[in-house]
């Protein structure tokens, strides 16, 4: 039996393209989803604005400060007021600084977690 090499080749191709066209369909539906996300995306922002700076901690700073402010990735806080003035830390927590991204903070919330921060030891 002669075997045509050339139809391995084609079904791979036409299951591509049906596989290609599936995975846009989903993207579609992804993309409704997002938009539909950030439409209600004040939720978040409210809970943010409502959020203690202890709840700001515990939501984006642990990872890498510890859950006992003694530093891991990044440096520990225990002081940090002793080292830096209330209006630097306010900076940094909004701008970033070296391996610390921005906007960990809302600018709103600045001045209060700063604060806070400072009163650690």
């Amino acid at each position: 039996m002669n075997r045509n090499p050339i139809i391995p080749f084609v079904l791979i191709m036409v299951f591509g393209v049906v596989a290609m066209f599936l995975v846009s369909f989903k993207g579609l539906g992804d993309m409704e989803e997002l938009a539909k996300e950030q439409e209600g995306g004040g939720a978040e922002t409210e809970e943010t604005a409502a959020a203690t700076p202890e709840e700001i901690y515990q939501k984006s700073c642990i990872g890498c400060h510890g859950d006992q402010y003694q530093g891991g990735v990044g440096p520990a806080l225990t002081g940090v007021g002793d080292r830096l003035s209330q209006d630097e830390i306010a900076d940094i927590v909004v701008n970033g600084k070296g391996s610390m991204p921005p906007g960990l903070v809302p600018q709103d919330k600045a001045a209060e977690m700063a604060e806070w921060l400072a009163g650690l030891k």
